[in-house]
């Protein structure tokens, strides 16, 4: 990182002024030293000179004493006691000098103990004196401790005399080598700060001669961005932190009506704003101040005497002088939209008629206005709802959209977007609301104007468009894996039965017979997932609904627990359904099994059946509905209910809220694929806590509806007629070869669709039949051409018109289905089919002129 030229000069000074601050520490130190040195040197000298005075004086004590004892004169007397007290007091100036040193200390100490010893005797002498016992006194003076402690008082001077002078020696060494060090470190600091004060010199004159030339670019771009600011058609002002105006453009002199700028400059910024709104703009400008950004609308009255409105938008602006912040605006005339809004809330207040729901609010929620549409819209007429609180009335408890939506009314002016609202008989009902604040001659805030259209129905289609298309998608994958799933049991079924011919033990047989009802039970889940993805086939006959509900009632009363109560109510006069009877059977305890595990603590489980008419504006609520006759089935309960977020995802393919082996999530969704498949649709309604309701509408039909079903065939062996296998599964053609063989057929086999056409154009006068796969990977579709593939049917129907041709897939749909007839291909088989399924079907065909 490149630093720039302030900041190497800021850098260069602090490590200047760190080399001198650091100079002058040791400079300090070594004078420290010295000083404390010299100290040590005249404390030694101190305790020496005042050694020499305490034994001076105590000699002076004892010759004096001497001179008493042998004249007994009072002049020696006199001199004793004054000898006495003068070397007391230099005993104590000695313990003062060395009071900090606890070793010399012990010296004086001891000292004193001897000197005070000697003072003792000296008295016992002199008292023996003045008793005029000249033998005792003479005995005292000659007795050997008074010797003894004299000898001691001087060895112990001579000995402290000696370290001192020792330490005094040492120390005027130190100080002479303290005093050397200084001089050279000061010399040495000297000349490094002569230096580096050359160095700072160098740098700024340097910069002295940058900051010359930064000035007169200033000034260049000062200029120009004058000439840019002037050019500006919105007012720019920039207005210190007391409010004085600084700085305006040309277009600020316009609109203000000024000639010249010192008629402004230098005065208050709010002088020309209307009084009303002074304290508006000192709030306004003091947030400014504080590092807020903000915008803020007023009126102001020019020098002319021109009212207008004023928009303006402000920044901080950093004070380089002192660190504080600018209030810098840019200010636009708003008169002409101002008036225009003016209008138009005149307009919307007059509005009494009207298909949406127009009322008008006071600042605290109280309804003032109230028009016809808004009646219709709610239900409450006008004298109900005036003065009454609208967030009372019109939301729930506890909603936070209101608190929130006005708040951006008064801050913003306006607002628009969706509320979910209630009526007078408490149906809930989502808006298209748009708000609009209205304001007083004063432009103080006083009312809200609030539009709402009612966009539930709309809402409601857009969801289930949404519910629908994610289906769709899921179902699109689910049919892909089915039909995977299908050419992988169909071999298995198949050689299953082939095995059951040739093994003929009973233990055999008993394995293979439980083998042939698991793969069975495979293909019936597969089929659970084709009656989701696409609506699975299946023989239709005329059901008595009356007879199913019947059935499961039976079935809840004594399998469900006891704490749930089961309710029936089915319409006198109830129309037939055209459908699959165990589908729909599967359908209704879906919807009870669920009903049942809402409730573990018990509640009630209604079902009931009517005949319902969907007419025109129903089906545009409904996507999947026609106008018609239609069956109402309705199973309820009241259980915990189904949250809102997850209503959505309720038919989805394994999607459940149930614990882990409780559910599979395929119930629901099963469930609408059957629906669908019989040309049905399913409403949902559900509240947590309450319980849900989900509605089956299944399209009526009459007996007419449904013909009489094909008598069985009997299965009998071929006569050894000539069969095309066409599929792209090995497995499956090995395993239909073999299956055909076994029951006096000839079979030749086809990978594709091109290999088809090959061997048929080859065998056309052998061949009985073809056996063609719909779904083949390598010829995509057989119904639709491709580009990388041929329309085998409708090739193989150019060479033969009269070919017979069964289609089999994994997965027939009906568009499929309807392709294929259009061809001319009137039998179709699904997979994985028995043994017994597929020769009915091939001998059907043969027979068939």
């Amino acid at each position: 990182m490149r630093l720039s030229f302030t900041k190497k000069l800021t850098v260069i000074f602090w490590l200047i002024l760190i080399v001198i601050v650091m100079n002058g520490m040791i400079s300090y130190g070594n004078t420290i030293t010295l000083m404390h040195n010299q100290h040590w040197v005249i404390r030694s000298l101190q305790v020496m000179t005042q050694l020499e005075r305490t034994l001076s004086a105590f000699n002076n004590t004892e010759t004096a004493q001497r001179g008493y004892l042998i004249t007994t004169g009072q002049v020696y007397l006199d001199a004793y006691l004054k000898g006495l007290k003068q070397t007391e007091n230099n005993l104590h100036e000695l313990q003062n000098i060395t009071d900090n040193h606890p070793k010399e200390q012990k010296y004086i100490k001891l000292l004193s103990s001897q000197i005070y010893q000697s003072f003792k005797l000296f008295q016992q002498e002199v008292e023996s004196r003045k008793k005029q016992n000249l033998r005792d006194a003479a005995n005292l003076f000659l007795s050997e401790p008074q010797r003894l402690v004299t000898d001691d008082i001087q060895k112990l001077v001579q000995k402290f005399e000696a370290k001192e002078q020792k330490l005094l020696e040492q120390k005027i060494r130190q100080s002479k080598t303290s005093f050397q060090t200084a001089m050279t470190t000061s010399s040495i600091a000297t000349c490094g700060d002569l230096g580096l004060i050359s160095v700072l010199y160098y740098v700024l004159r340097n910069y002295l001669t940058r900051i010359k030339l930064t000035q007169q670019r200033l000034s260049h771009s000062e200029n120009r961005l004058r000439a840019i600011i002037d050019a500006e058609p919105e007012c720019i002002q920039l207005i210190a932190q007391d409010g004085t105006l600084l700085e305006i453009n040309a277009s600020g002199l316009m609109m203000l009506e000024v000639d010249t700028v010192e008629q402004v400059v230098g005065k208050s910024a709010i002088a020309l704003i209307v009084q009303d709104y002074h304290s508006a703009f000192l709030s306004f400008h003091d947030s400014i101040c504080r590092g807020y950004r903000g915008t803020l609308e007023y009126e102001v009255v020019g020098y002319r005497g021109t009212r207008r409105w004023m928009e303006t938008s402000a920044v901080p602006l950093v004070n380089e002088s002192d660190g504080t912040f600018l209030h810098l605006a840019v200010t636009r005339d708003i008169t002409t939209r101002k008036l225009s809004e003016q209008k138009i809330r005149e307009q919307a207040a007059l509005l009494d008629v009207a298909v949406d729901g127009i009322l008008v609010q006071d600042i605290r929620g109280k309804i003032l206005y109230w028009n016809k549409g808004a009646e219709r819209l709610y239900g409450w007429s006008g004298e109900e709802v005036l003065e009454k609180d609208a967030s009372y009335l019109l939301y729930q408890p506890g909603s936070s959209q209101l608190e929130k939506t006005l708040a951006h009314v008064i801050q913003y002016g306006d607002w628009k977007g969706e509320l979910q609202q209630v009526c007078s008989d408490d149906t809930q009902i989502i808006v298209e609301s748009r708000w609009t604040l209205l304001r007083d001659e004063k432009g103080n805030p006083k009312s809200i104007l609030t539009v709402n259209t009612d966009i539930t129905e709309k809402k409601q289609l857009e969801t289930q468009l949404m519910r629908s298309q994610r289906l769709e998608s899921i179902g699109t994958l689910a049919g892909g894996i089915a039909h995977d799933l299908n050419n992988v049991l169909s071999p298995i079924l198949m050689s299953i039965q082939l095995l059951q011919m040739k093994l003929g033990e009973k233990e055999q047989q008993k394995l293979l017979k439980t083998l042939e009802n698991n793969v069975k039970r495979g293909a019936d889940l597969v089929k659970q997932v084709l009656s989701f993805a696409r609506g699975m086939e299946s023989k239709r006959i005329v059901v008595d609904v009356k007879q199913l509900i019947a059935e499961i009632e039976q079935i809840v009363t004594e399998a469900f627990p006891k704490s749930i109560v089961c309710q029936v109510k089915i319409a006198p006069t109830l129309n037939y359904v055209c459908g699959d009877t165990t589908q729909l059977h599967q359908v209704l305890m879906n919807l009870v099994v669920n009903a049942r595990d809402a409730m573990e603590n018990g509640g009630y489980l209604r079902i009931s059946a009517e005949n319902f008419l969907v007419d025109q504006e129903y089906a545009k609520l409904n996507l999947n509905a026609c106008q018609g006759t239609y069956l109402k089935i309705v199973v309820e309960d009241t259980g915990i209910g189904i949250p809102q977020s997850i209503q959505e995802r309720i038919f989805e393919p394994f999607f459940t809220t149930k614990d882990i082996g409780k559910g599979t999530g395929l119930g629901l969704s099963t469930t609408i694929g059957i629906i669908k498949s019989h040309g049905g649709f399913v409403n949902v309604h559900s509240q947590v806590g309450k319980g849900t309701q989900i509605q089956v509408y299944l399209p009526a039909c009459d007996y007419g509806d449904v013909s009489s079903p094909t008598p069985e065939v009997a299965i009998s062996p071929g006569n050894g007629e000539l069969i095309l296998v066409v599929d792209d599964e090995l497995a499956i053609r090995k395993v239909t070869q073999s299956t055909l063989e076994a029951f006096n057929y000839r079979v030749l086999t086809a990978s594709d669709g091109v290999e088809a056409m090959t061997v048929y154009a080859q065998n056309q006068q052998d061949i009985d039949l073809i056996l063609l796969d719909m779904m083949m990977h390598s010829v995509e579709g057989a119904i639709l051409p491709g580009s990388h593939s041929v329309n085998a049917i409708h090739t193989l129907k150019q060479i033969n018109p009269d070919v017979k041709i069964i289609a089999i897939s994994g997965l027939l749909s009906n568009h499929n289905v309807n392709q294929a007839k259009e061809l001319g291909v009137k039998a179709f088989l699904s997979k994985p089919c028995t043994a017994n399924e597929l020769l009915d079907v091939i001998q059907r065909k043969l027979v068939d002129s």
